[in-house]
């Protein structure tokens, strides 16, 4: 059955990735059911599906974005360059935002909700392989922690260009779930993390490339 969603503008590839999927699977809910169900109607709205693969997904970015918080918060103390200050200023208001949002998504399912904060010691128990690539491992924390300047200012960069490209995998593994992201928070948080990681990459690389060049920062 073709599933078509009410969506707002996204990225043209994110974009053409929804539909494929929409068109190839069938929607399961986290009860593992096989058949689709049909948009329930509440209220004059039409409630879509939910699946295990929305809840994971939820669950999985809000401590990849805990980690990126994380991190950013460090700038100040680590003696980051105005550039990167205001990039990590950034990167804590946006994530800390959608943190927020999909923790209400969670609770409003009546799921289990993850913290919002993460400190270092927390990272090792984590999966980061099948459900949140491209975080940093212990001892990139500690590698990172211990920078400062210059220093923190290129091992930043790398670091959060290899988190940000885990997190436009993450939207990938979800759009390709048979049935995902056809709830309407799931699908706008999903595009904009892709839009917003795919538009922070490409920044960070041309300032990566800049530090690379200054022979003061070399």
């Amino acid at each position: 059955m073709t599933v078509t969603s009410p969506r707002l503008v996204v990225a043209p590839l994110l974009f053409l990735f929804l539909i494929v999927s929409a068109c190839g699977g069938s929607s399961r809910t986290p009860a593992a059911t096989t058949a689709a169900p049909a948009p329930e109607m509440t209220a004059g709205k039409v409630t879509r599906p939910i699946t295990r693969a929305d809840v994971d997904f939820m669950t999985g970015m809000i401590a990849h974005h805990a980690q990126a918080v994380l991190i950013a918060g460090w700038a100040p103390t680590h003696e980051a360059s105005p550039a990167i200050q205001r990039l990590c200023e950034r990167v804590v208001v946006g994530q800390r935002d959608e943190i927020a949002r999909m923790q209400r998504w969670l609770r409003d399912q009546g799921e289990p909700v993850p913290p919002g904060e993460a400190t270092p010691d927390m990272m090792p128990g984590m999966d980061h392989s099948a459900h949140m690539p491209g975080m940093l491992t212990t001892e990139q924390l500690t590698q990172l922690n211990h920078a400062t300047g210059s220093e923190f200012d290129r091992l930043f960069l790398t670091f959060m260009i290899q988190h940000h490209q885990g997190a436009i995998t993450m939207v990938q593994q979800l759009i390709d779930s048979p049935g995902a992201a056809q709830d309407n928070l799931v699908f706008k948080l999903a595009s904009d993390i892709h839009v917003d990681q795919v538009t922070e990459i490409a920044r960070m690389q041309g300032m990566l490339l800049e530090l690379s060049l200054d022979p003061a920062g070399s």
